[in-house]
């Protein structure tokens, strides 16, 4: 029988210094990341390349700095928050005004957020993009509470938050519900978070994309051509972002000539509606009515976009209104639904380890798109490599449904291939290679926070996450990519124990 997840069981923090030594040193390293990415009320993924505030970013950073820091945790959610609109929507990025225009693009010139979205309640303090990324701000703000439920309460962190919160989900269950089968749409292939992805190929082919003359991509400053998406794959971005800005960011008037059911998406909007039934309990309100919501929802998500012969859910393409053929990731993410049918979670086991994910034969970590695609590639962005955040959602999913020892080997992989490329932004499946950009927010995060599952679900004393040799003692972790980046001592004055902000 599924059971919900660590859903009121007791939340005992992990200190850190109480690690064993080896994942103390991981632990300290992540943290190193995250204290460097931090500018004052926010962390950026990385320096360089996002140099902003990013939405689901945010959500899996704070779900990692629980451990080390609740208070700067609590304050990374509320910052976001601090810029969503009126209408609910959280924007997918919330820009830093002290950062140059040419830094990132699109920049803030070109979303023009407090003039095309002022009908929409764009926030006229803050410029921010105009569309969304994955609803995963619940579950990580449950998960926030949980590990100082004290230190929330005195702030009011949840009683704040709740009203912000239940706004987000009621604009993407309704404004959003573009296909009117009872799951959000997405808008832009920006919105999956999974940017770049083969499955939004199809659909992107009915895009003019925009005049390359009128822009300039500041990605590239920073990111291997051959790891970023195609100048074509970004004019047709740059079109379909244009569009609606200039349709004033409004869903009910937008052409939305891409409108895509993710599988992706809603298997977190699910995750969100059982986390806000989860806060609604804490909050003294009836959380009732949510976990029924997310079951209608579970039910919508399999009628529409589960594949039974491919034993994966799909994208559903709304302007065609039919399931789109490629095999991606996202078509694994609902095993983090608690109702999921038991033949779906079978059948979803069955994809992940067979020959097109490959997981825990010719891969160690979940590859973003399927190894035998035509469109599959090991380095470029979405097209294939590994994701740190894809692979603890299918972790925490498989731990979910029952999974444990298939869960605890995942944690194993992305341990290892995180402290060894150096936090990288992503890594090519199969050989484990770093590419994009290094000291990344959510892979340092997300690091710390597998390291403490596995001192919950071990007995406490070492963390099954980080390799062991047969005699209990910590493995040299060495990796395909690069040379370790993980000290094995301790570094004086940086003891990775949790405590105050830095």
């Amino acid at each position: 029988m599924t059971t919900r997840l660590l859903a009121h069981s007791p939340y005992h923090p992990v200190r850190p210094g109480l690690l064993p030594p080896r994942a103390r040193a991981i632990t300290r390293a992540a943290r190193r990341v995250l204290r460097a990415n931090w500018c004052g009320g926010s962390t950026v993924p990385s320096r360089g390349l996002y140099p902003h505030q990013w939405s689901w970013d945010s959500a899996f950073i704070a779900i990692g700095q629980r451990h080390l820091d609740p208070a700067r945790a609590r304050r990374e959610l509320r910052t976001l928050f601090a810029a969503q609109w009126s209408d609910g929507r959280v924007p997918h990025i919330v820009f830093h005004p002290d950062v140059p225009l040419g830094a990132y693009f699109p920049s803030p010139d070109f979303w023009r957020s407090s003039y095309h979205g002022a009908g929409r309640g764009a926030p006229s303090a803050a410029e921010t993009s105009g569309i969304v990324q994955p609803p995963v701000h619940a579950l990580a703000a449950w998960l926030v509470h949980r590990a100082d439920p004290e230190g929330s309460a005195a702030e009011g962190f949840l009683a704040g938050l709740h009203p912000a919160l239940l706004a987000w989900q009621n604009y993407l269950t309704g404004p959003r519900d573009l296909g009117g089968g009872g799951l959000a749409a997405i808008v832009h292939p920006w919105e999956s978070g999974m940017d770049n992805s083969p499955a939004w190929d199809r659909p992107l082919a009915r895009i003019t994309p925009a005049n390359p003359r009128g822009f300039r991509r500041a990605d590239l400053d920073h990111g291997a051509a051959d790891d970023r998406p195609t100048d074509l794959d970004y004019g047709r971005y740059v079109r379909l972002a244009a569009d609606y800005r200039d349709h004033d960011y409004d869903d009910a008037t937008a052409p939305h000539p891409f409108a895509v059911e993710d599988p992706g998406l809603n298997a977190l909007l699910i995750a969100s509606e059982h986390a806000l039934g989860d806060i609604a309990d804490a909050l003294g309100l009836d959380g009732a009515a949510h976990r029924a919501a997310a079951r209608r929802r579970t039910g919508a998500l399999v009628d529409r976009l589960w594949n039974p012969h491919t034993g994966l859910f799909h994208p559903r393409d709304l302007v065609g209104e039919r399931l789109l053929a490629e095999r991606g990731a996202a078509g694994l993410l609902p095993l983090i639904a608690p109702d999921l049918p038991a033949q779906a979670v079978t059948e979803l086991r069955r994809t992940l380890a067979g020959p097109h994910f490959g997981l825990g034969t010719s891969t160690r970590l979940v590859p973003s798109h399927d190894l035998l695609g035509p469109a599959f590639d090991p380095s470029r962005y979405w097209r294939g490599p590994a994701w740190f955040n894809v692979n603890w959602l299918v972790e925490r999913g498989l731990r979910l449904h029952g999974a444990e020892r298939e869960a605890r080997d995942l944690r194993t992989a992305a341990v290892t291939a995180a402290a060894g490329s150096g936090f990288a932004e992503y890594l090519d499946p199969h050989t484990l290679a770093a590419h994009g950009t290094r000291e990344f927010g959510w892979t340092a995060a997300l690091t710390v926070d597998l390291l403490a599952t596995d001192a919950q679900t071990t007995d406490g004393h070492r963390a099954a996450g980080v390799p062991h040799t047969a005699a209990g003692h910590p493995a040299v972790l060495r990796h395909s990519g690069g040379s370790r980046t993980v000290p094995d001592g301790a570094t004086a004055g940086d003891d990775g124990t949790a405590g105050g902000t830095s």
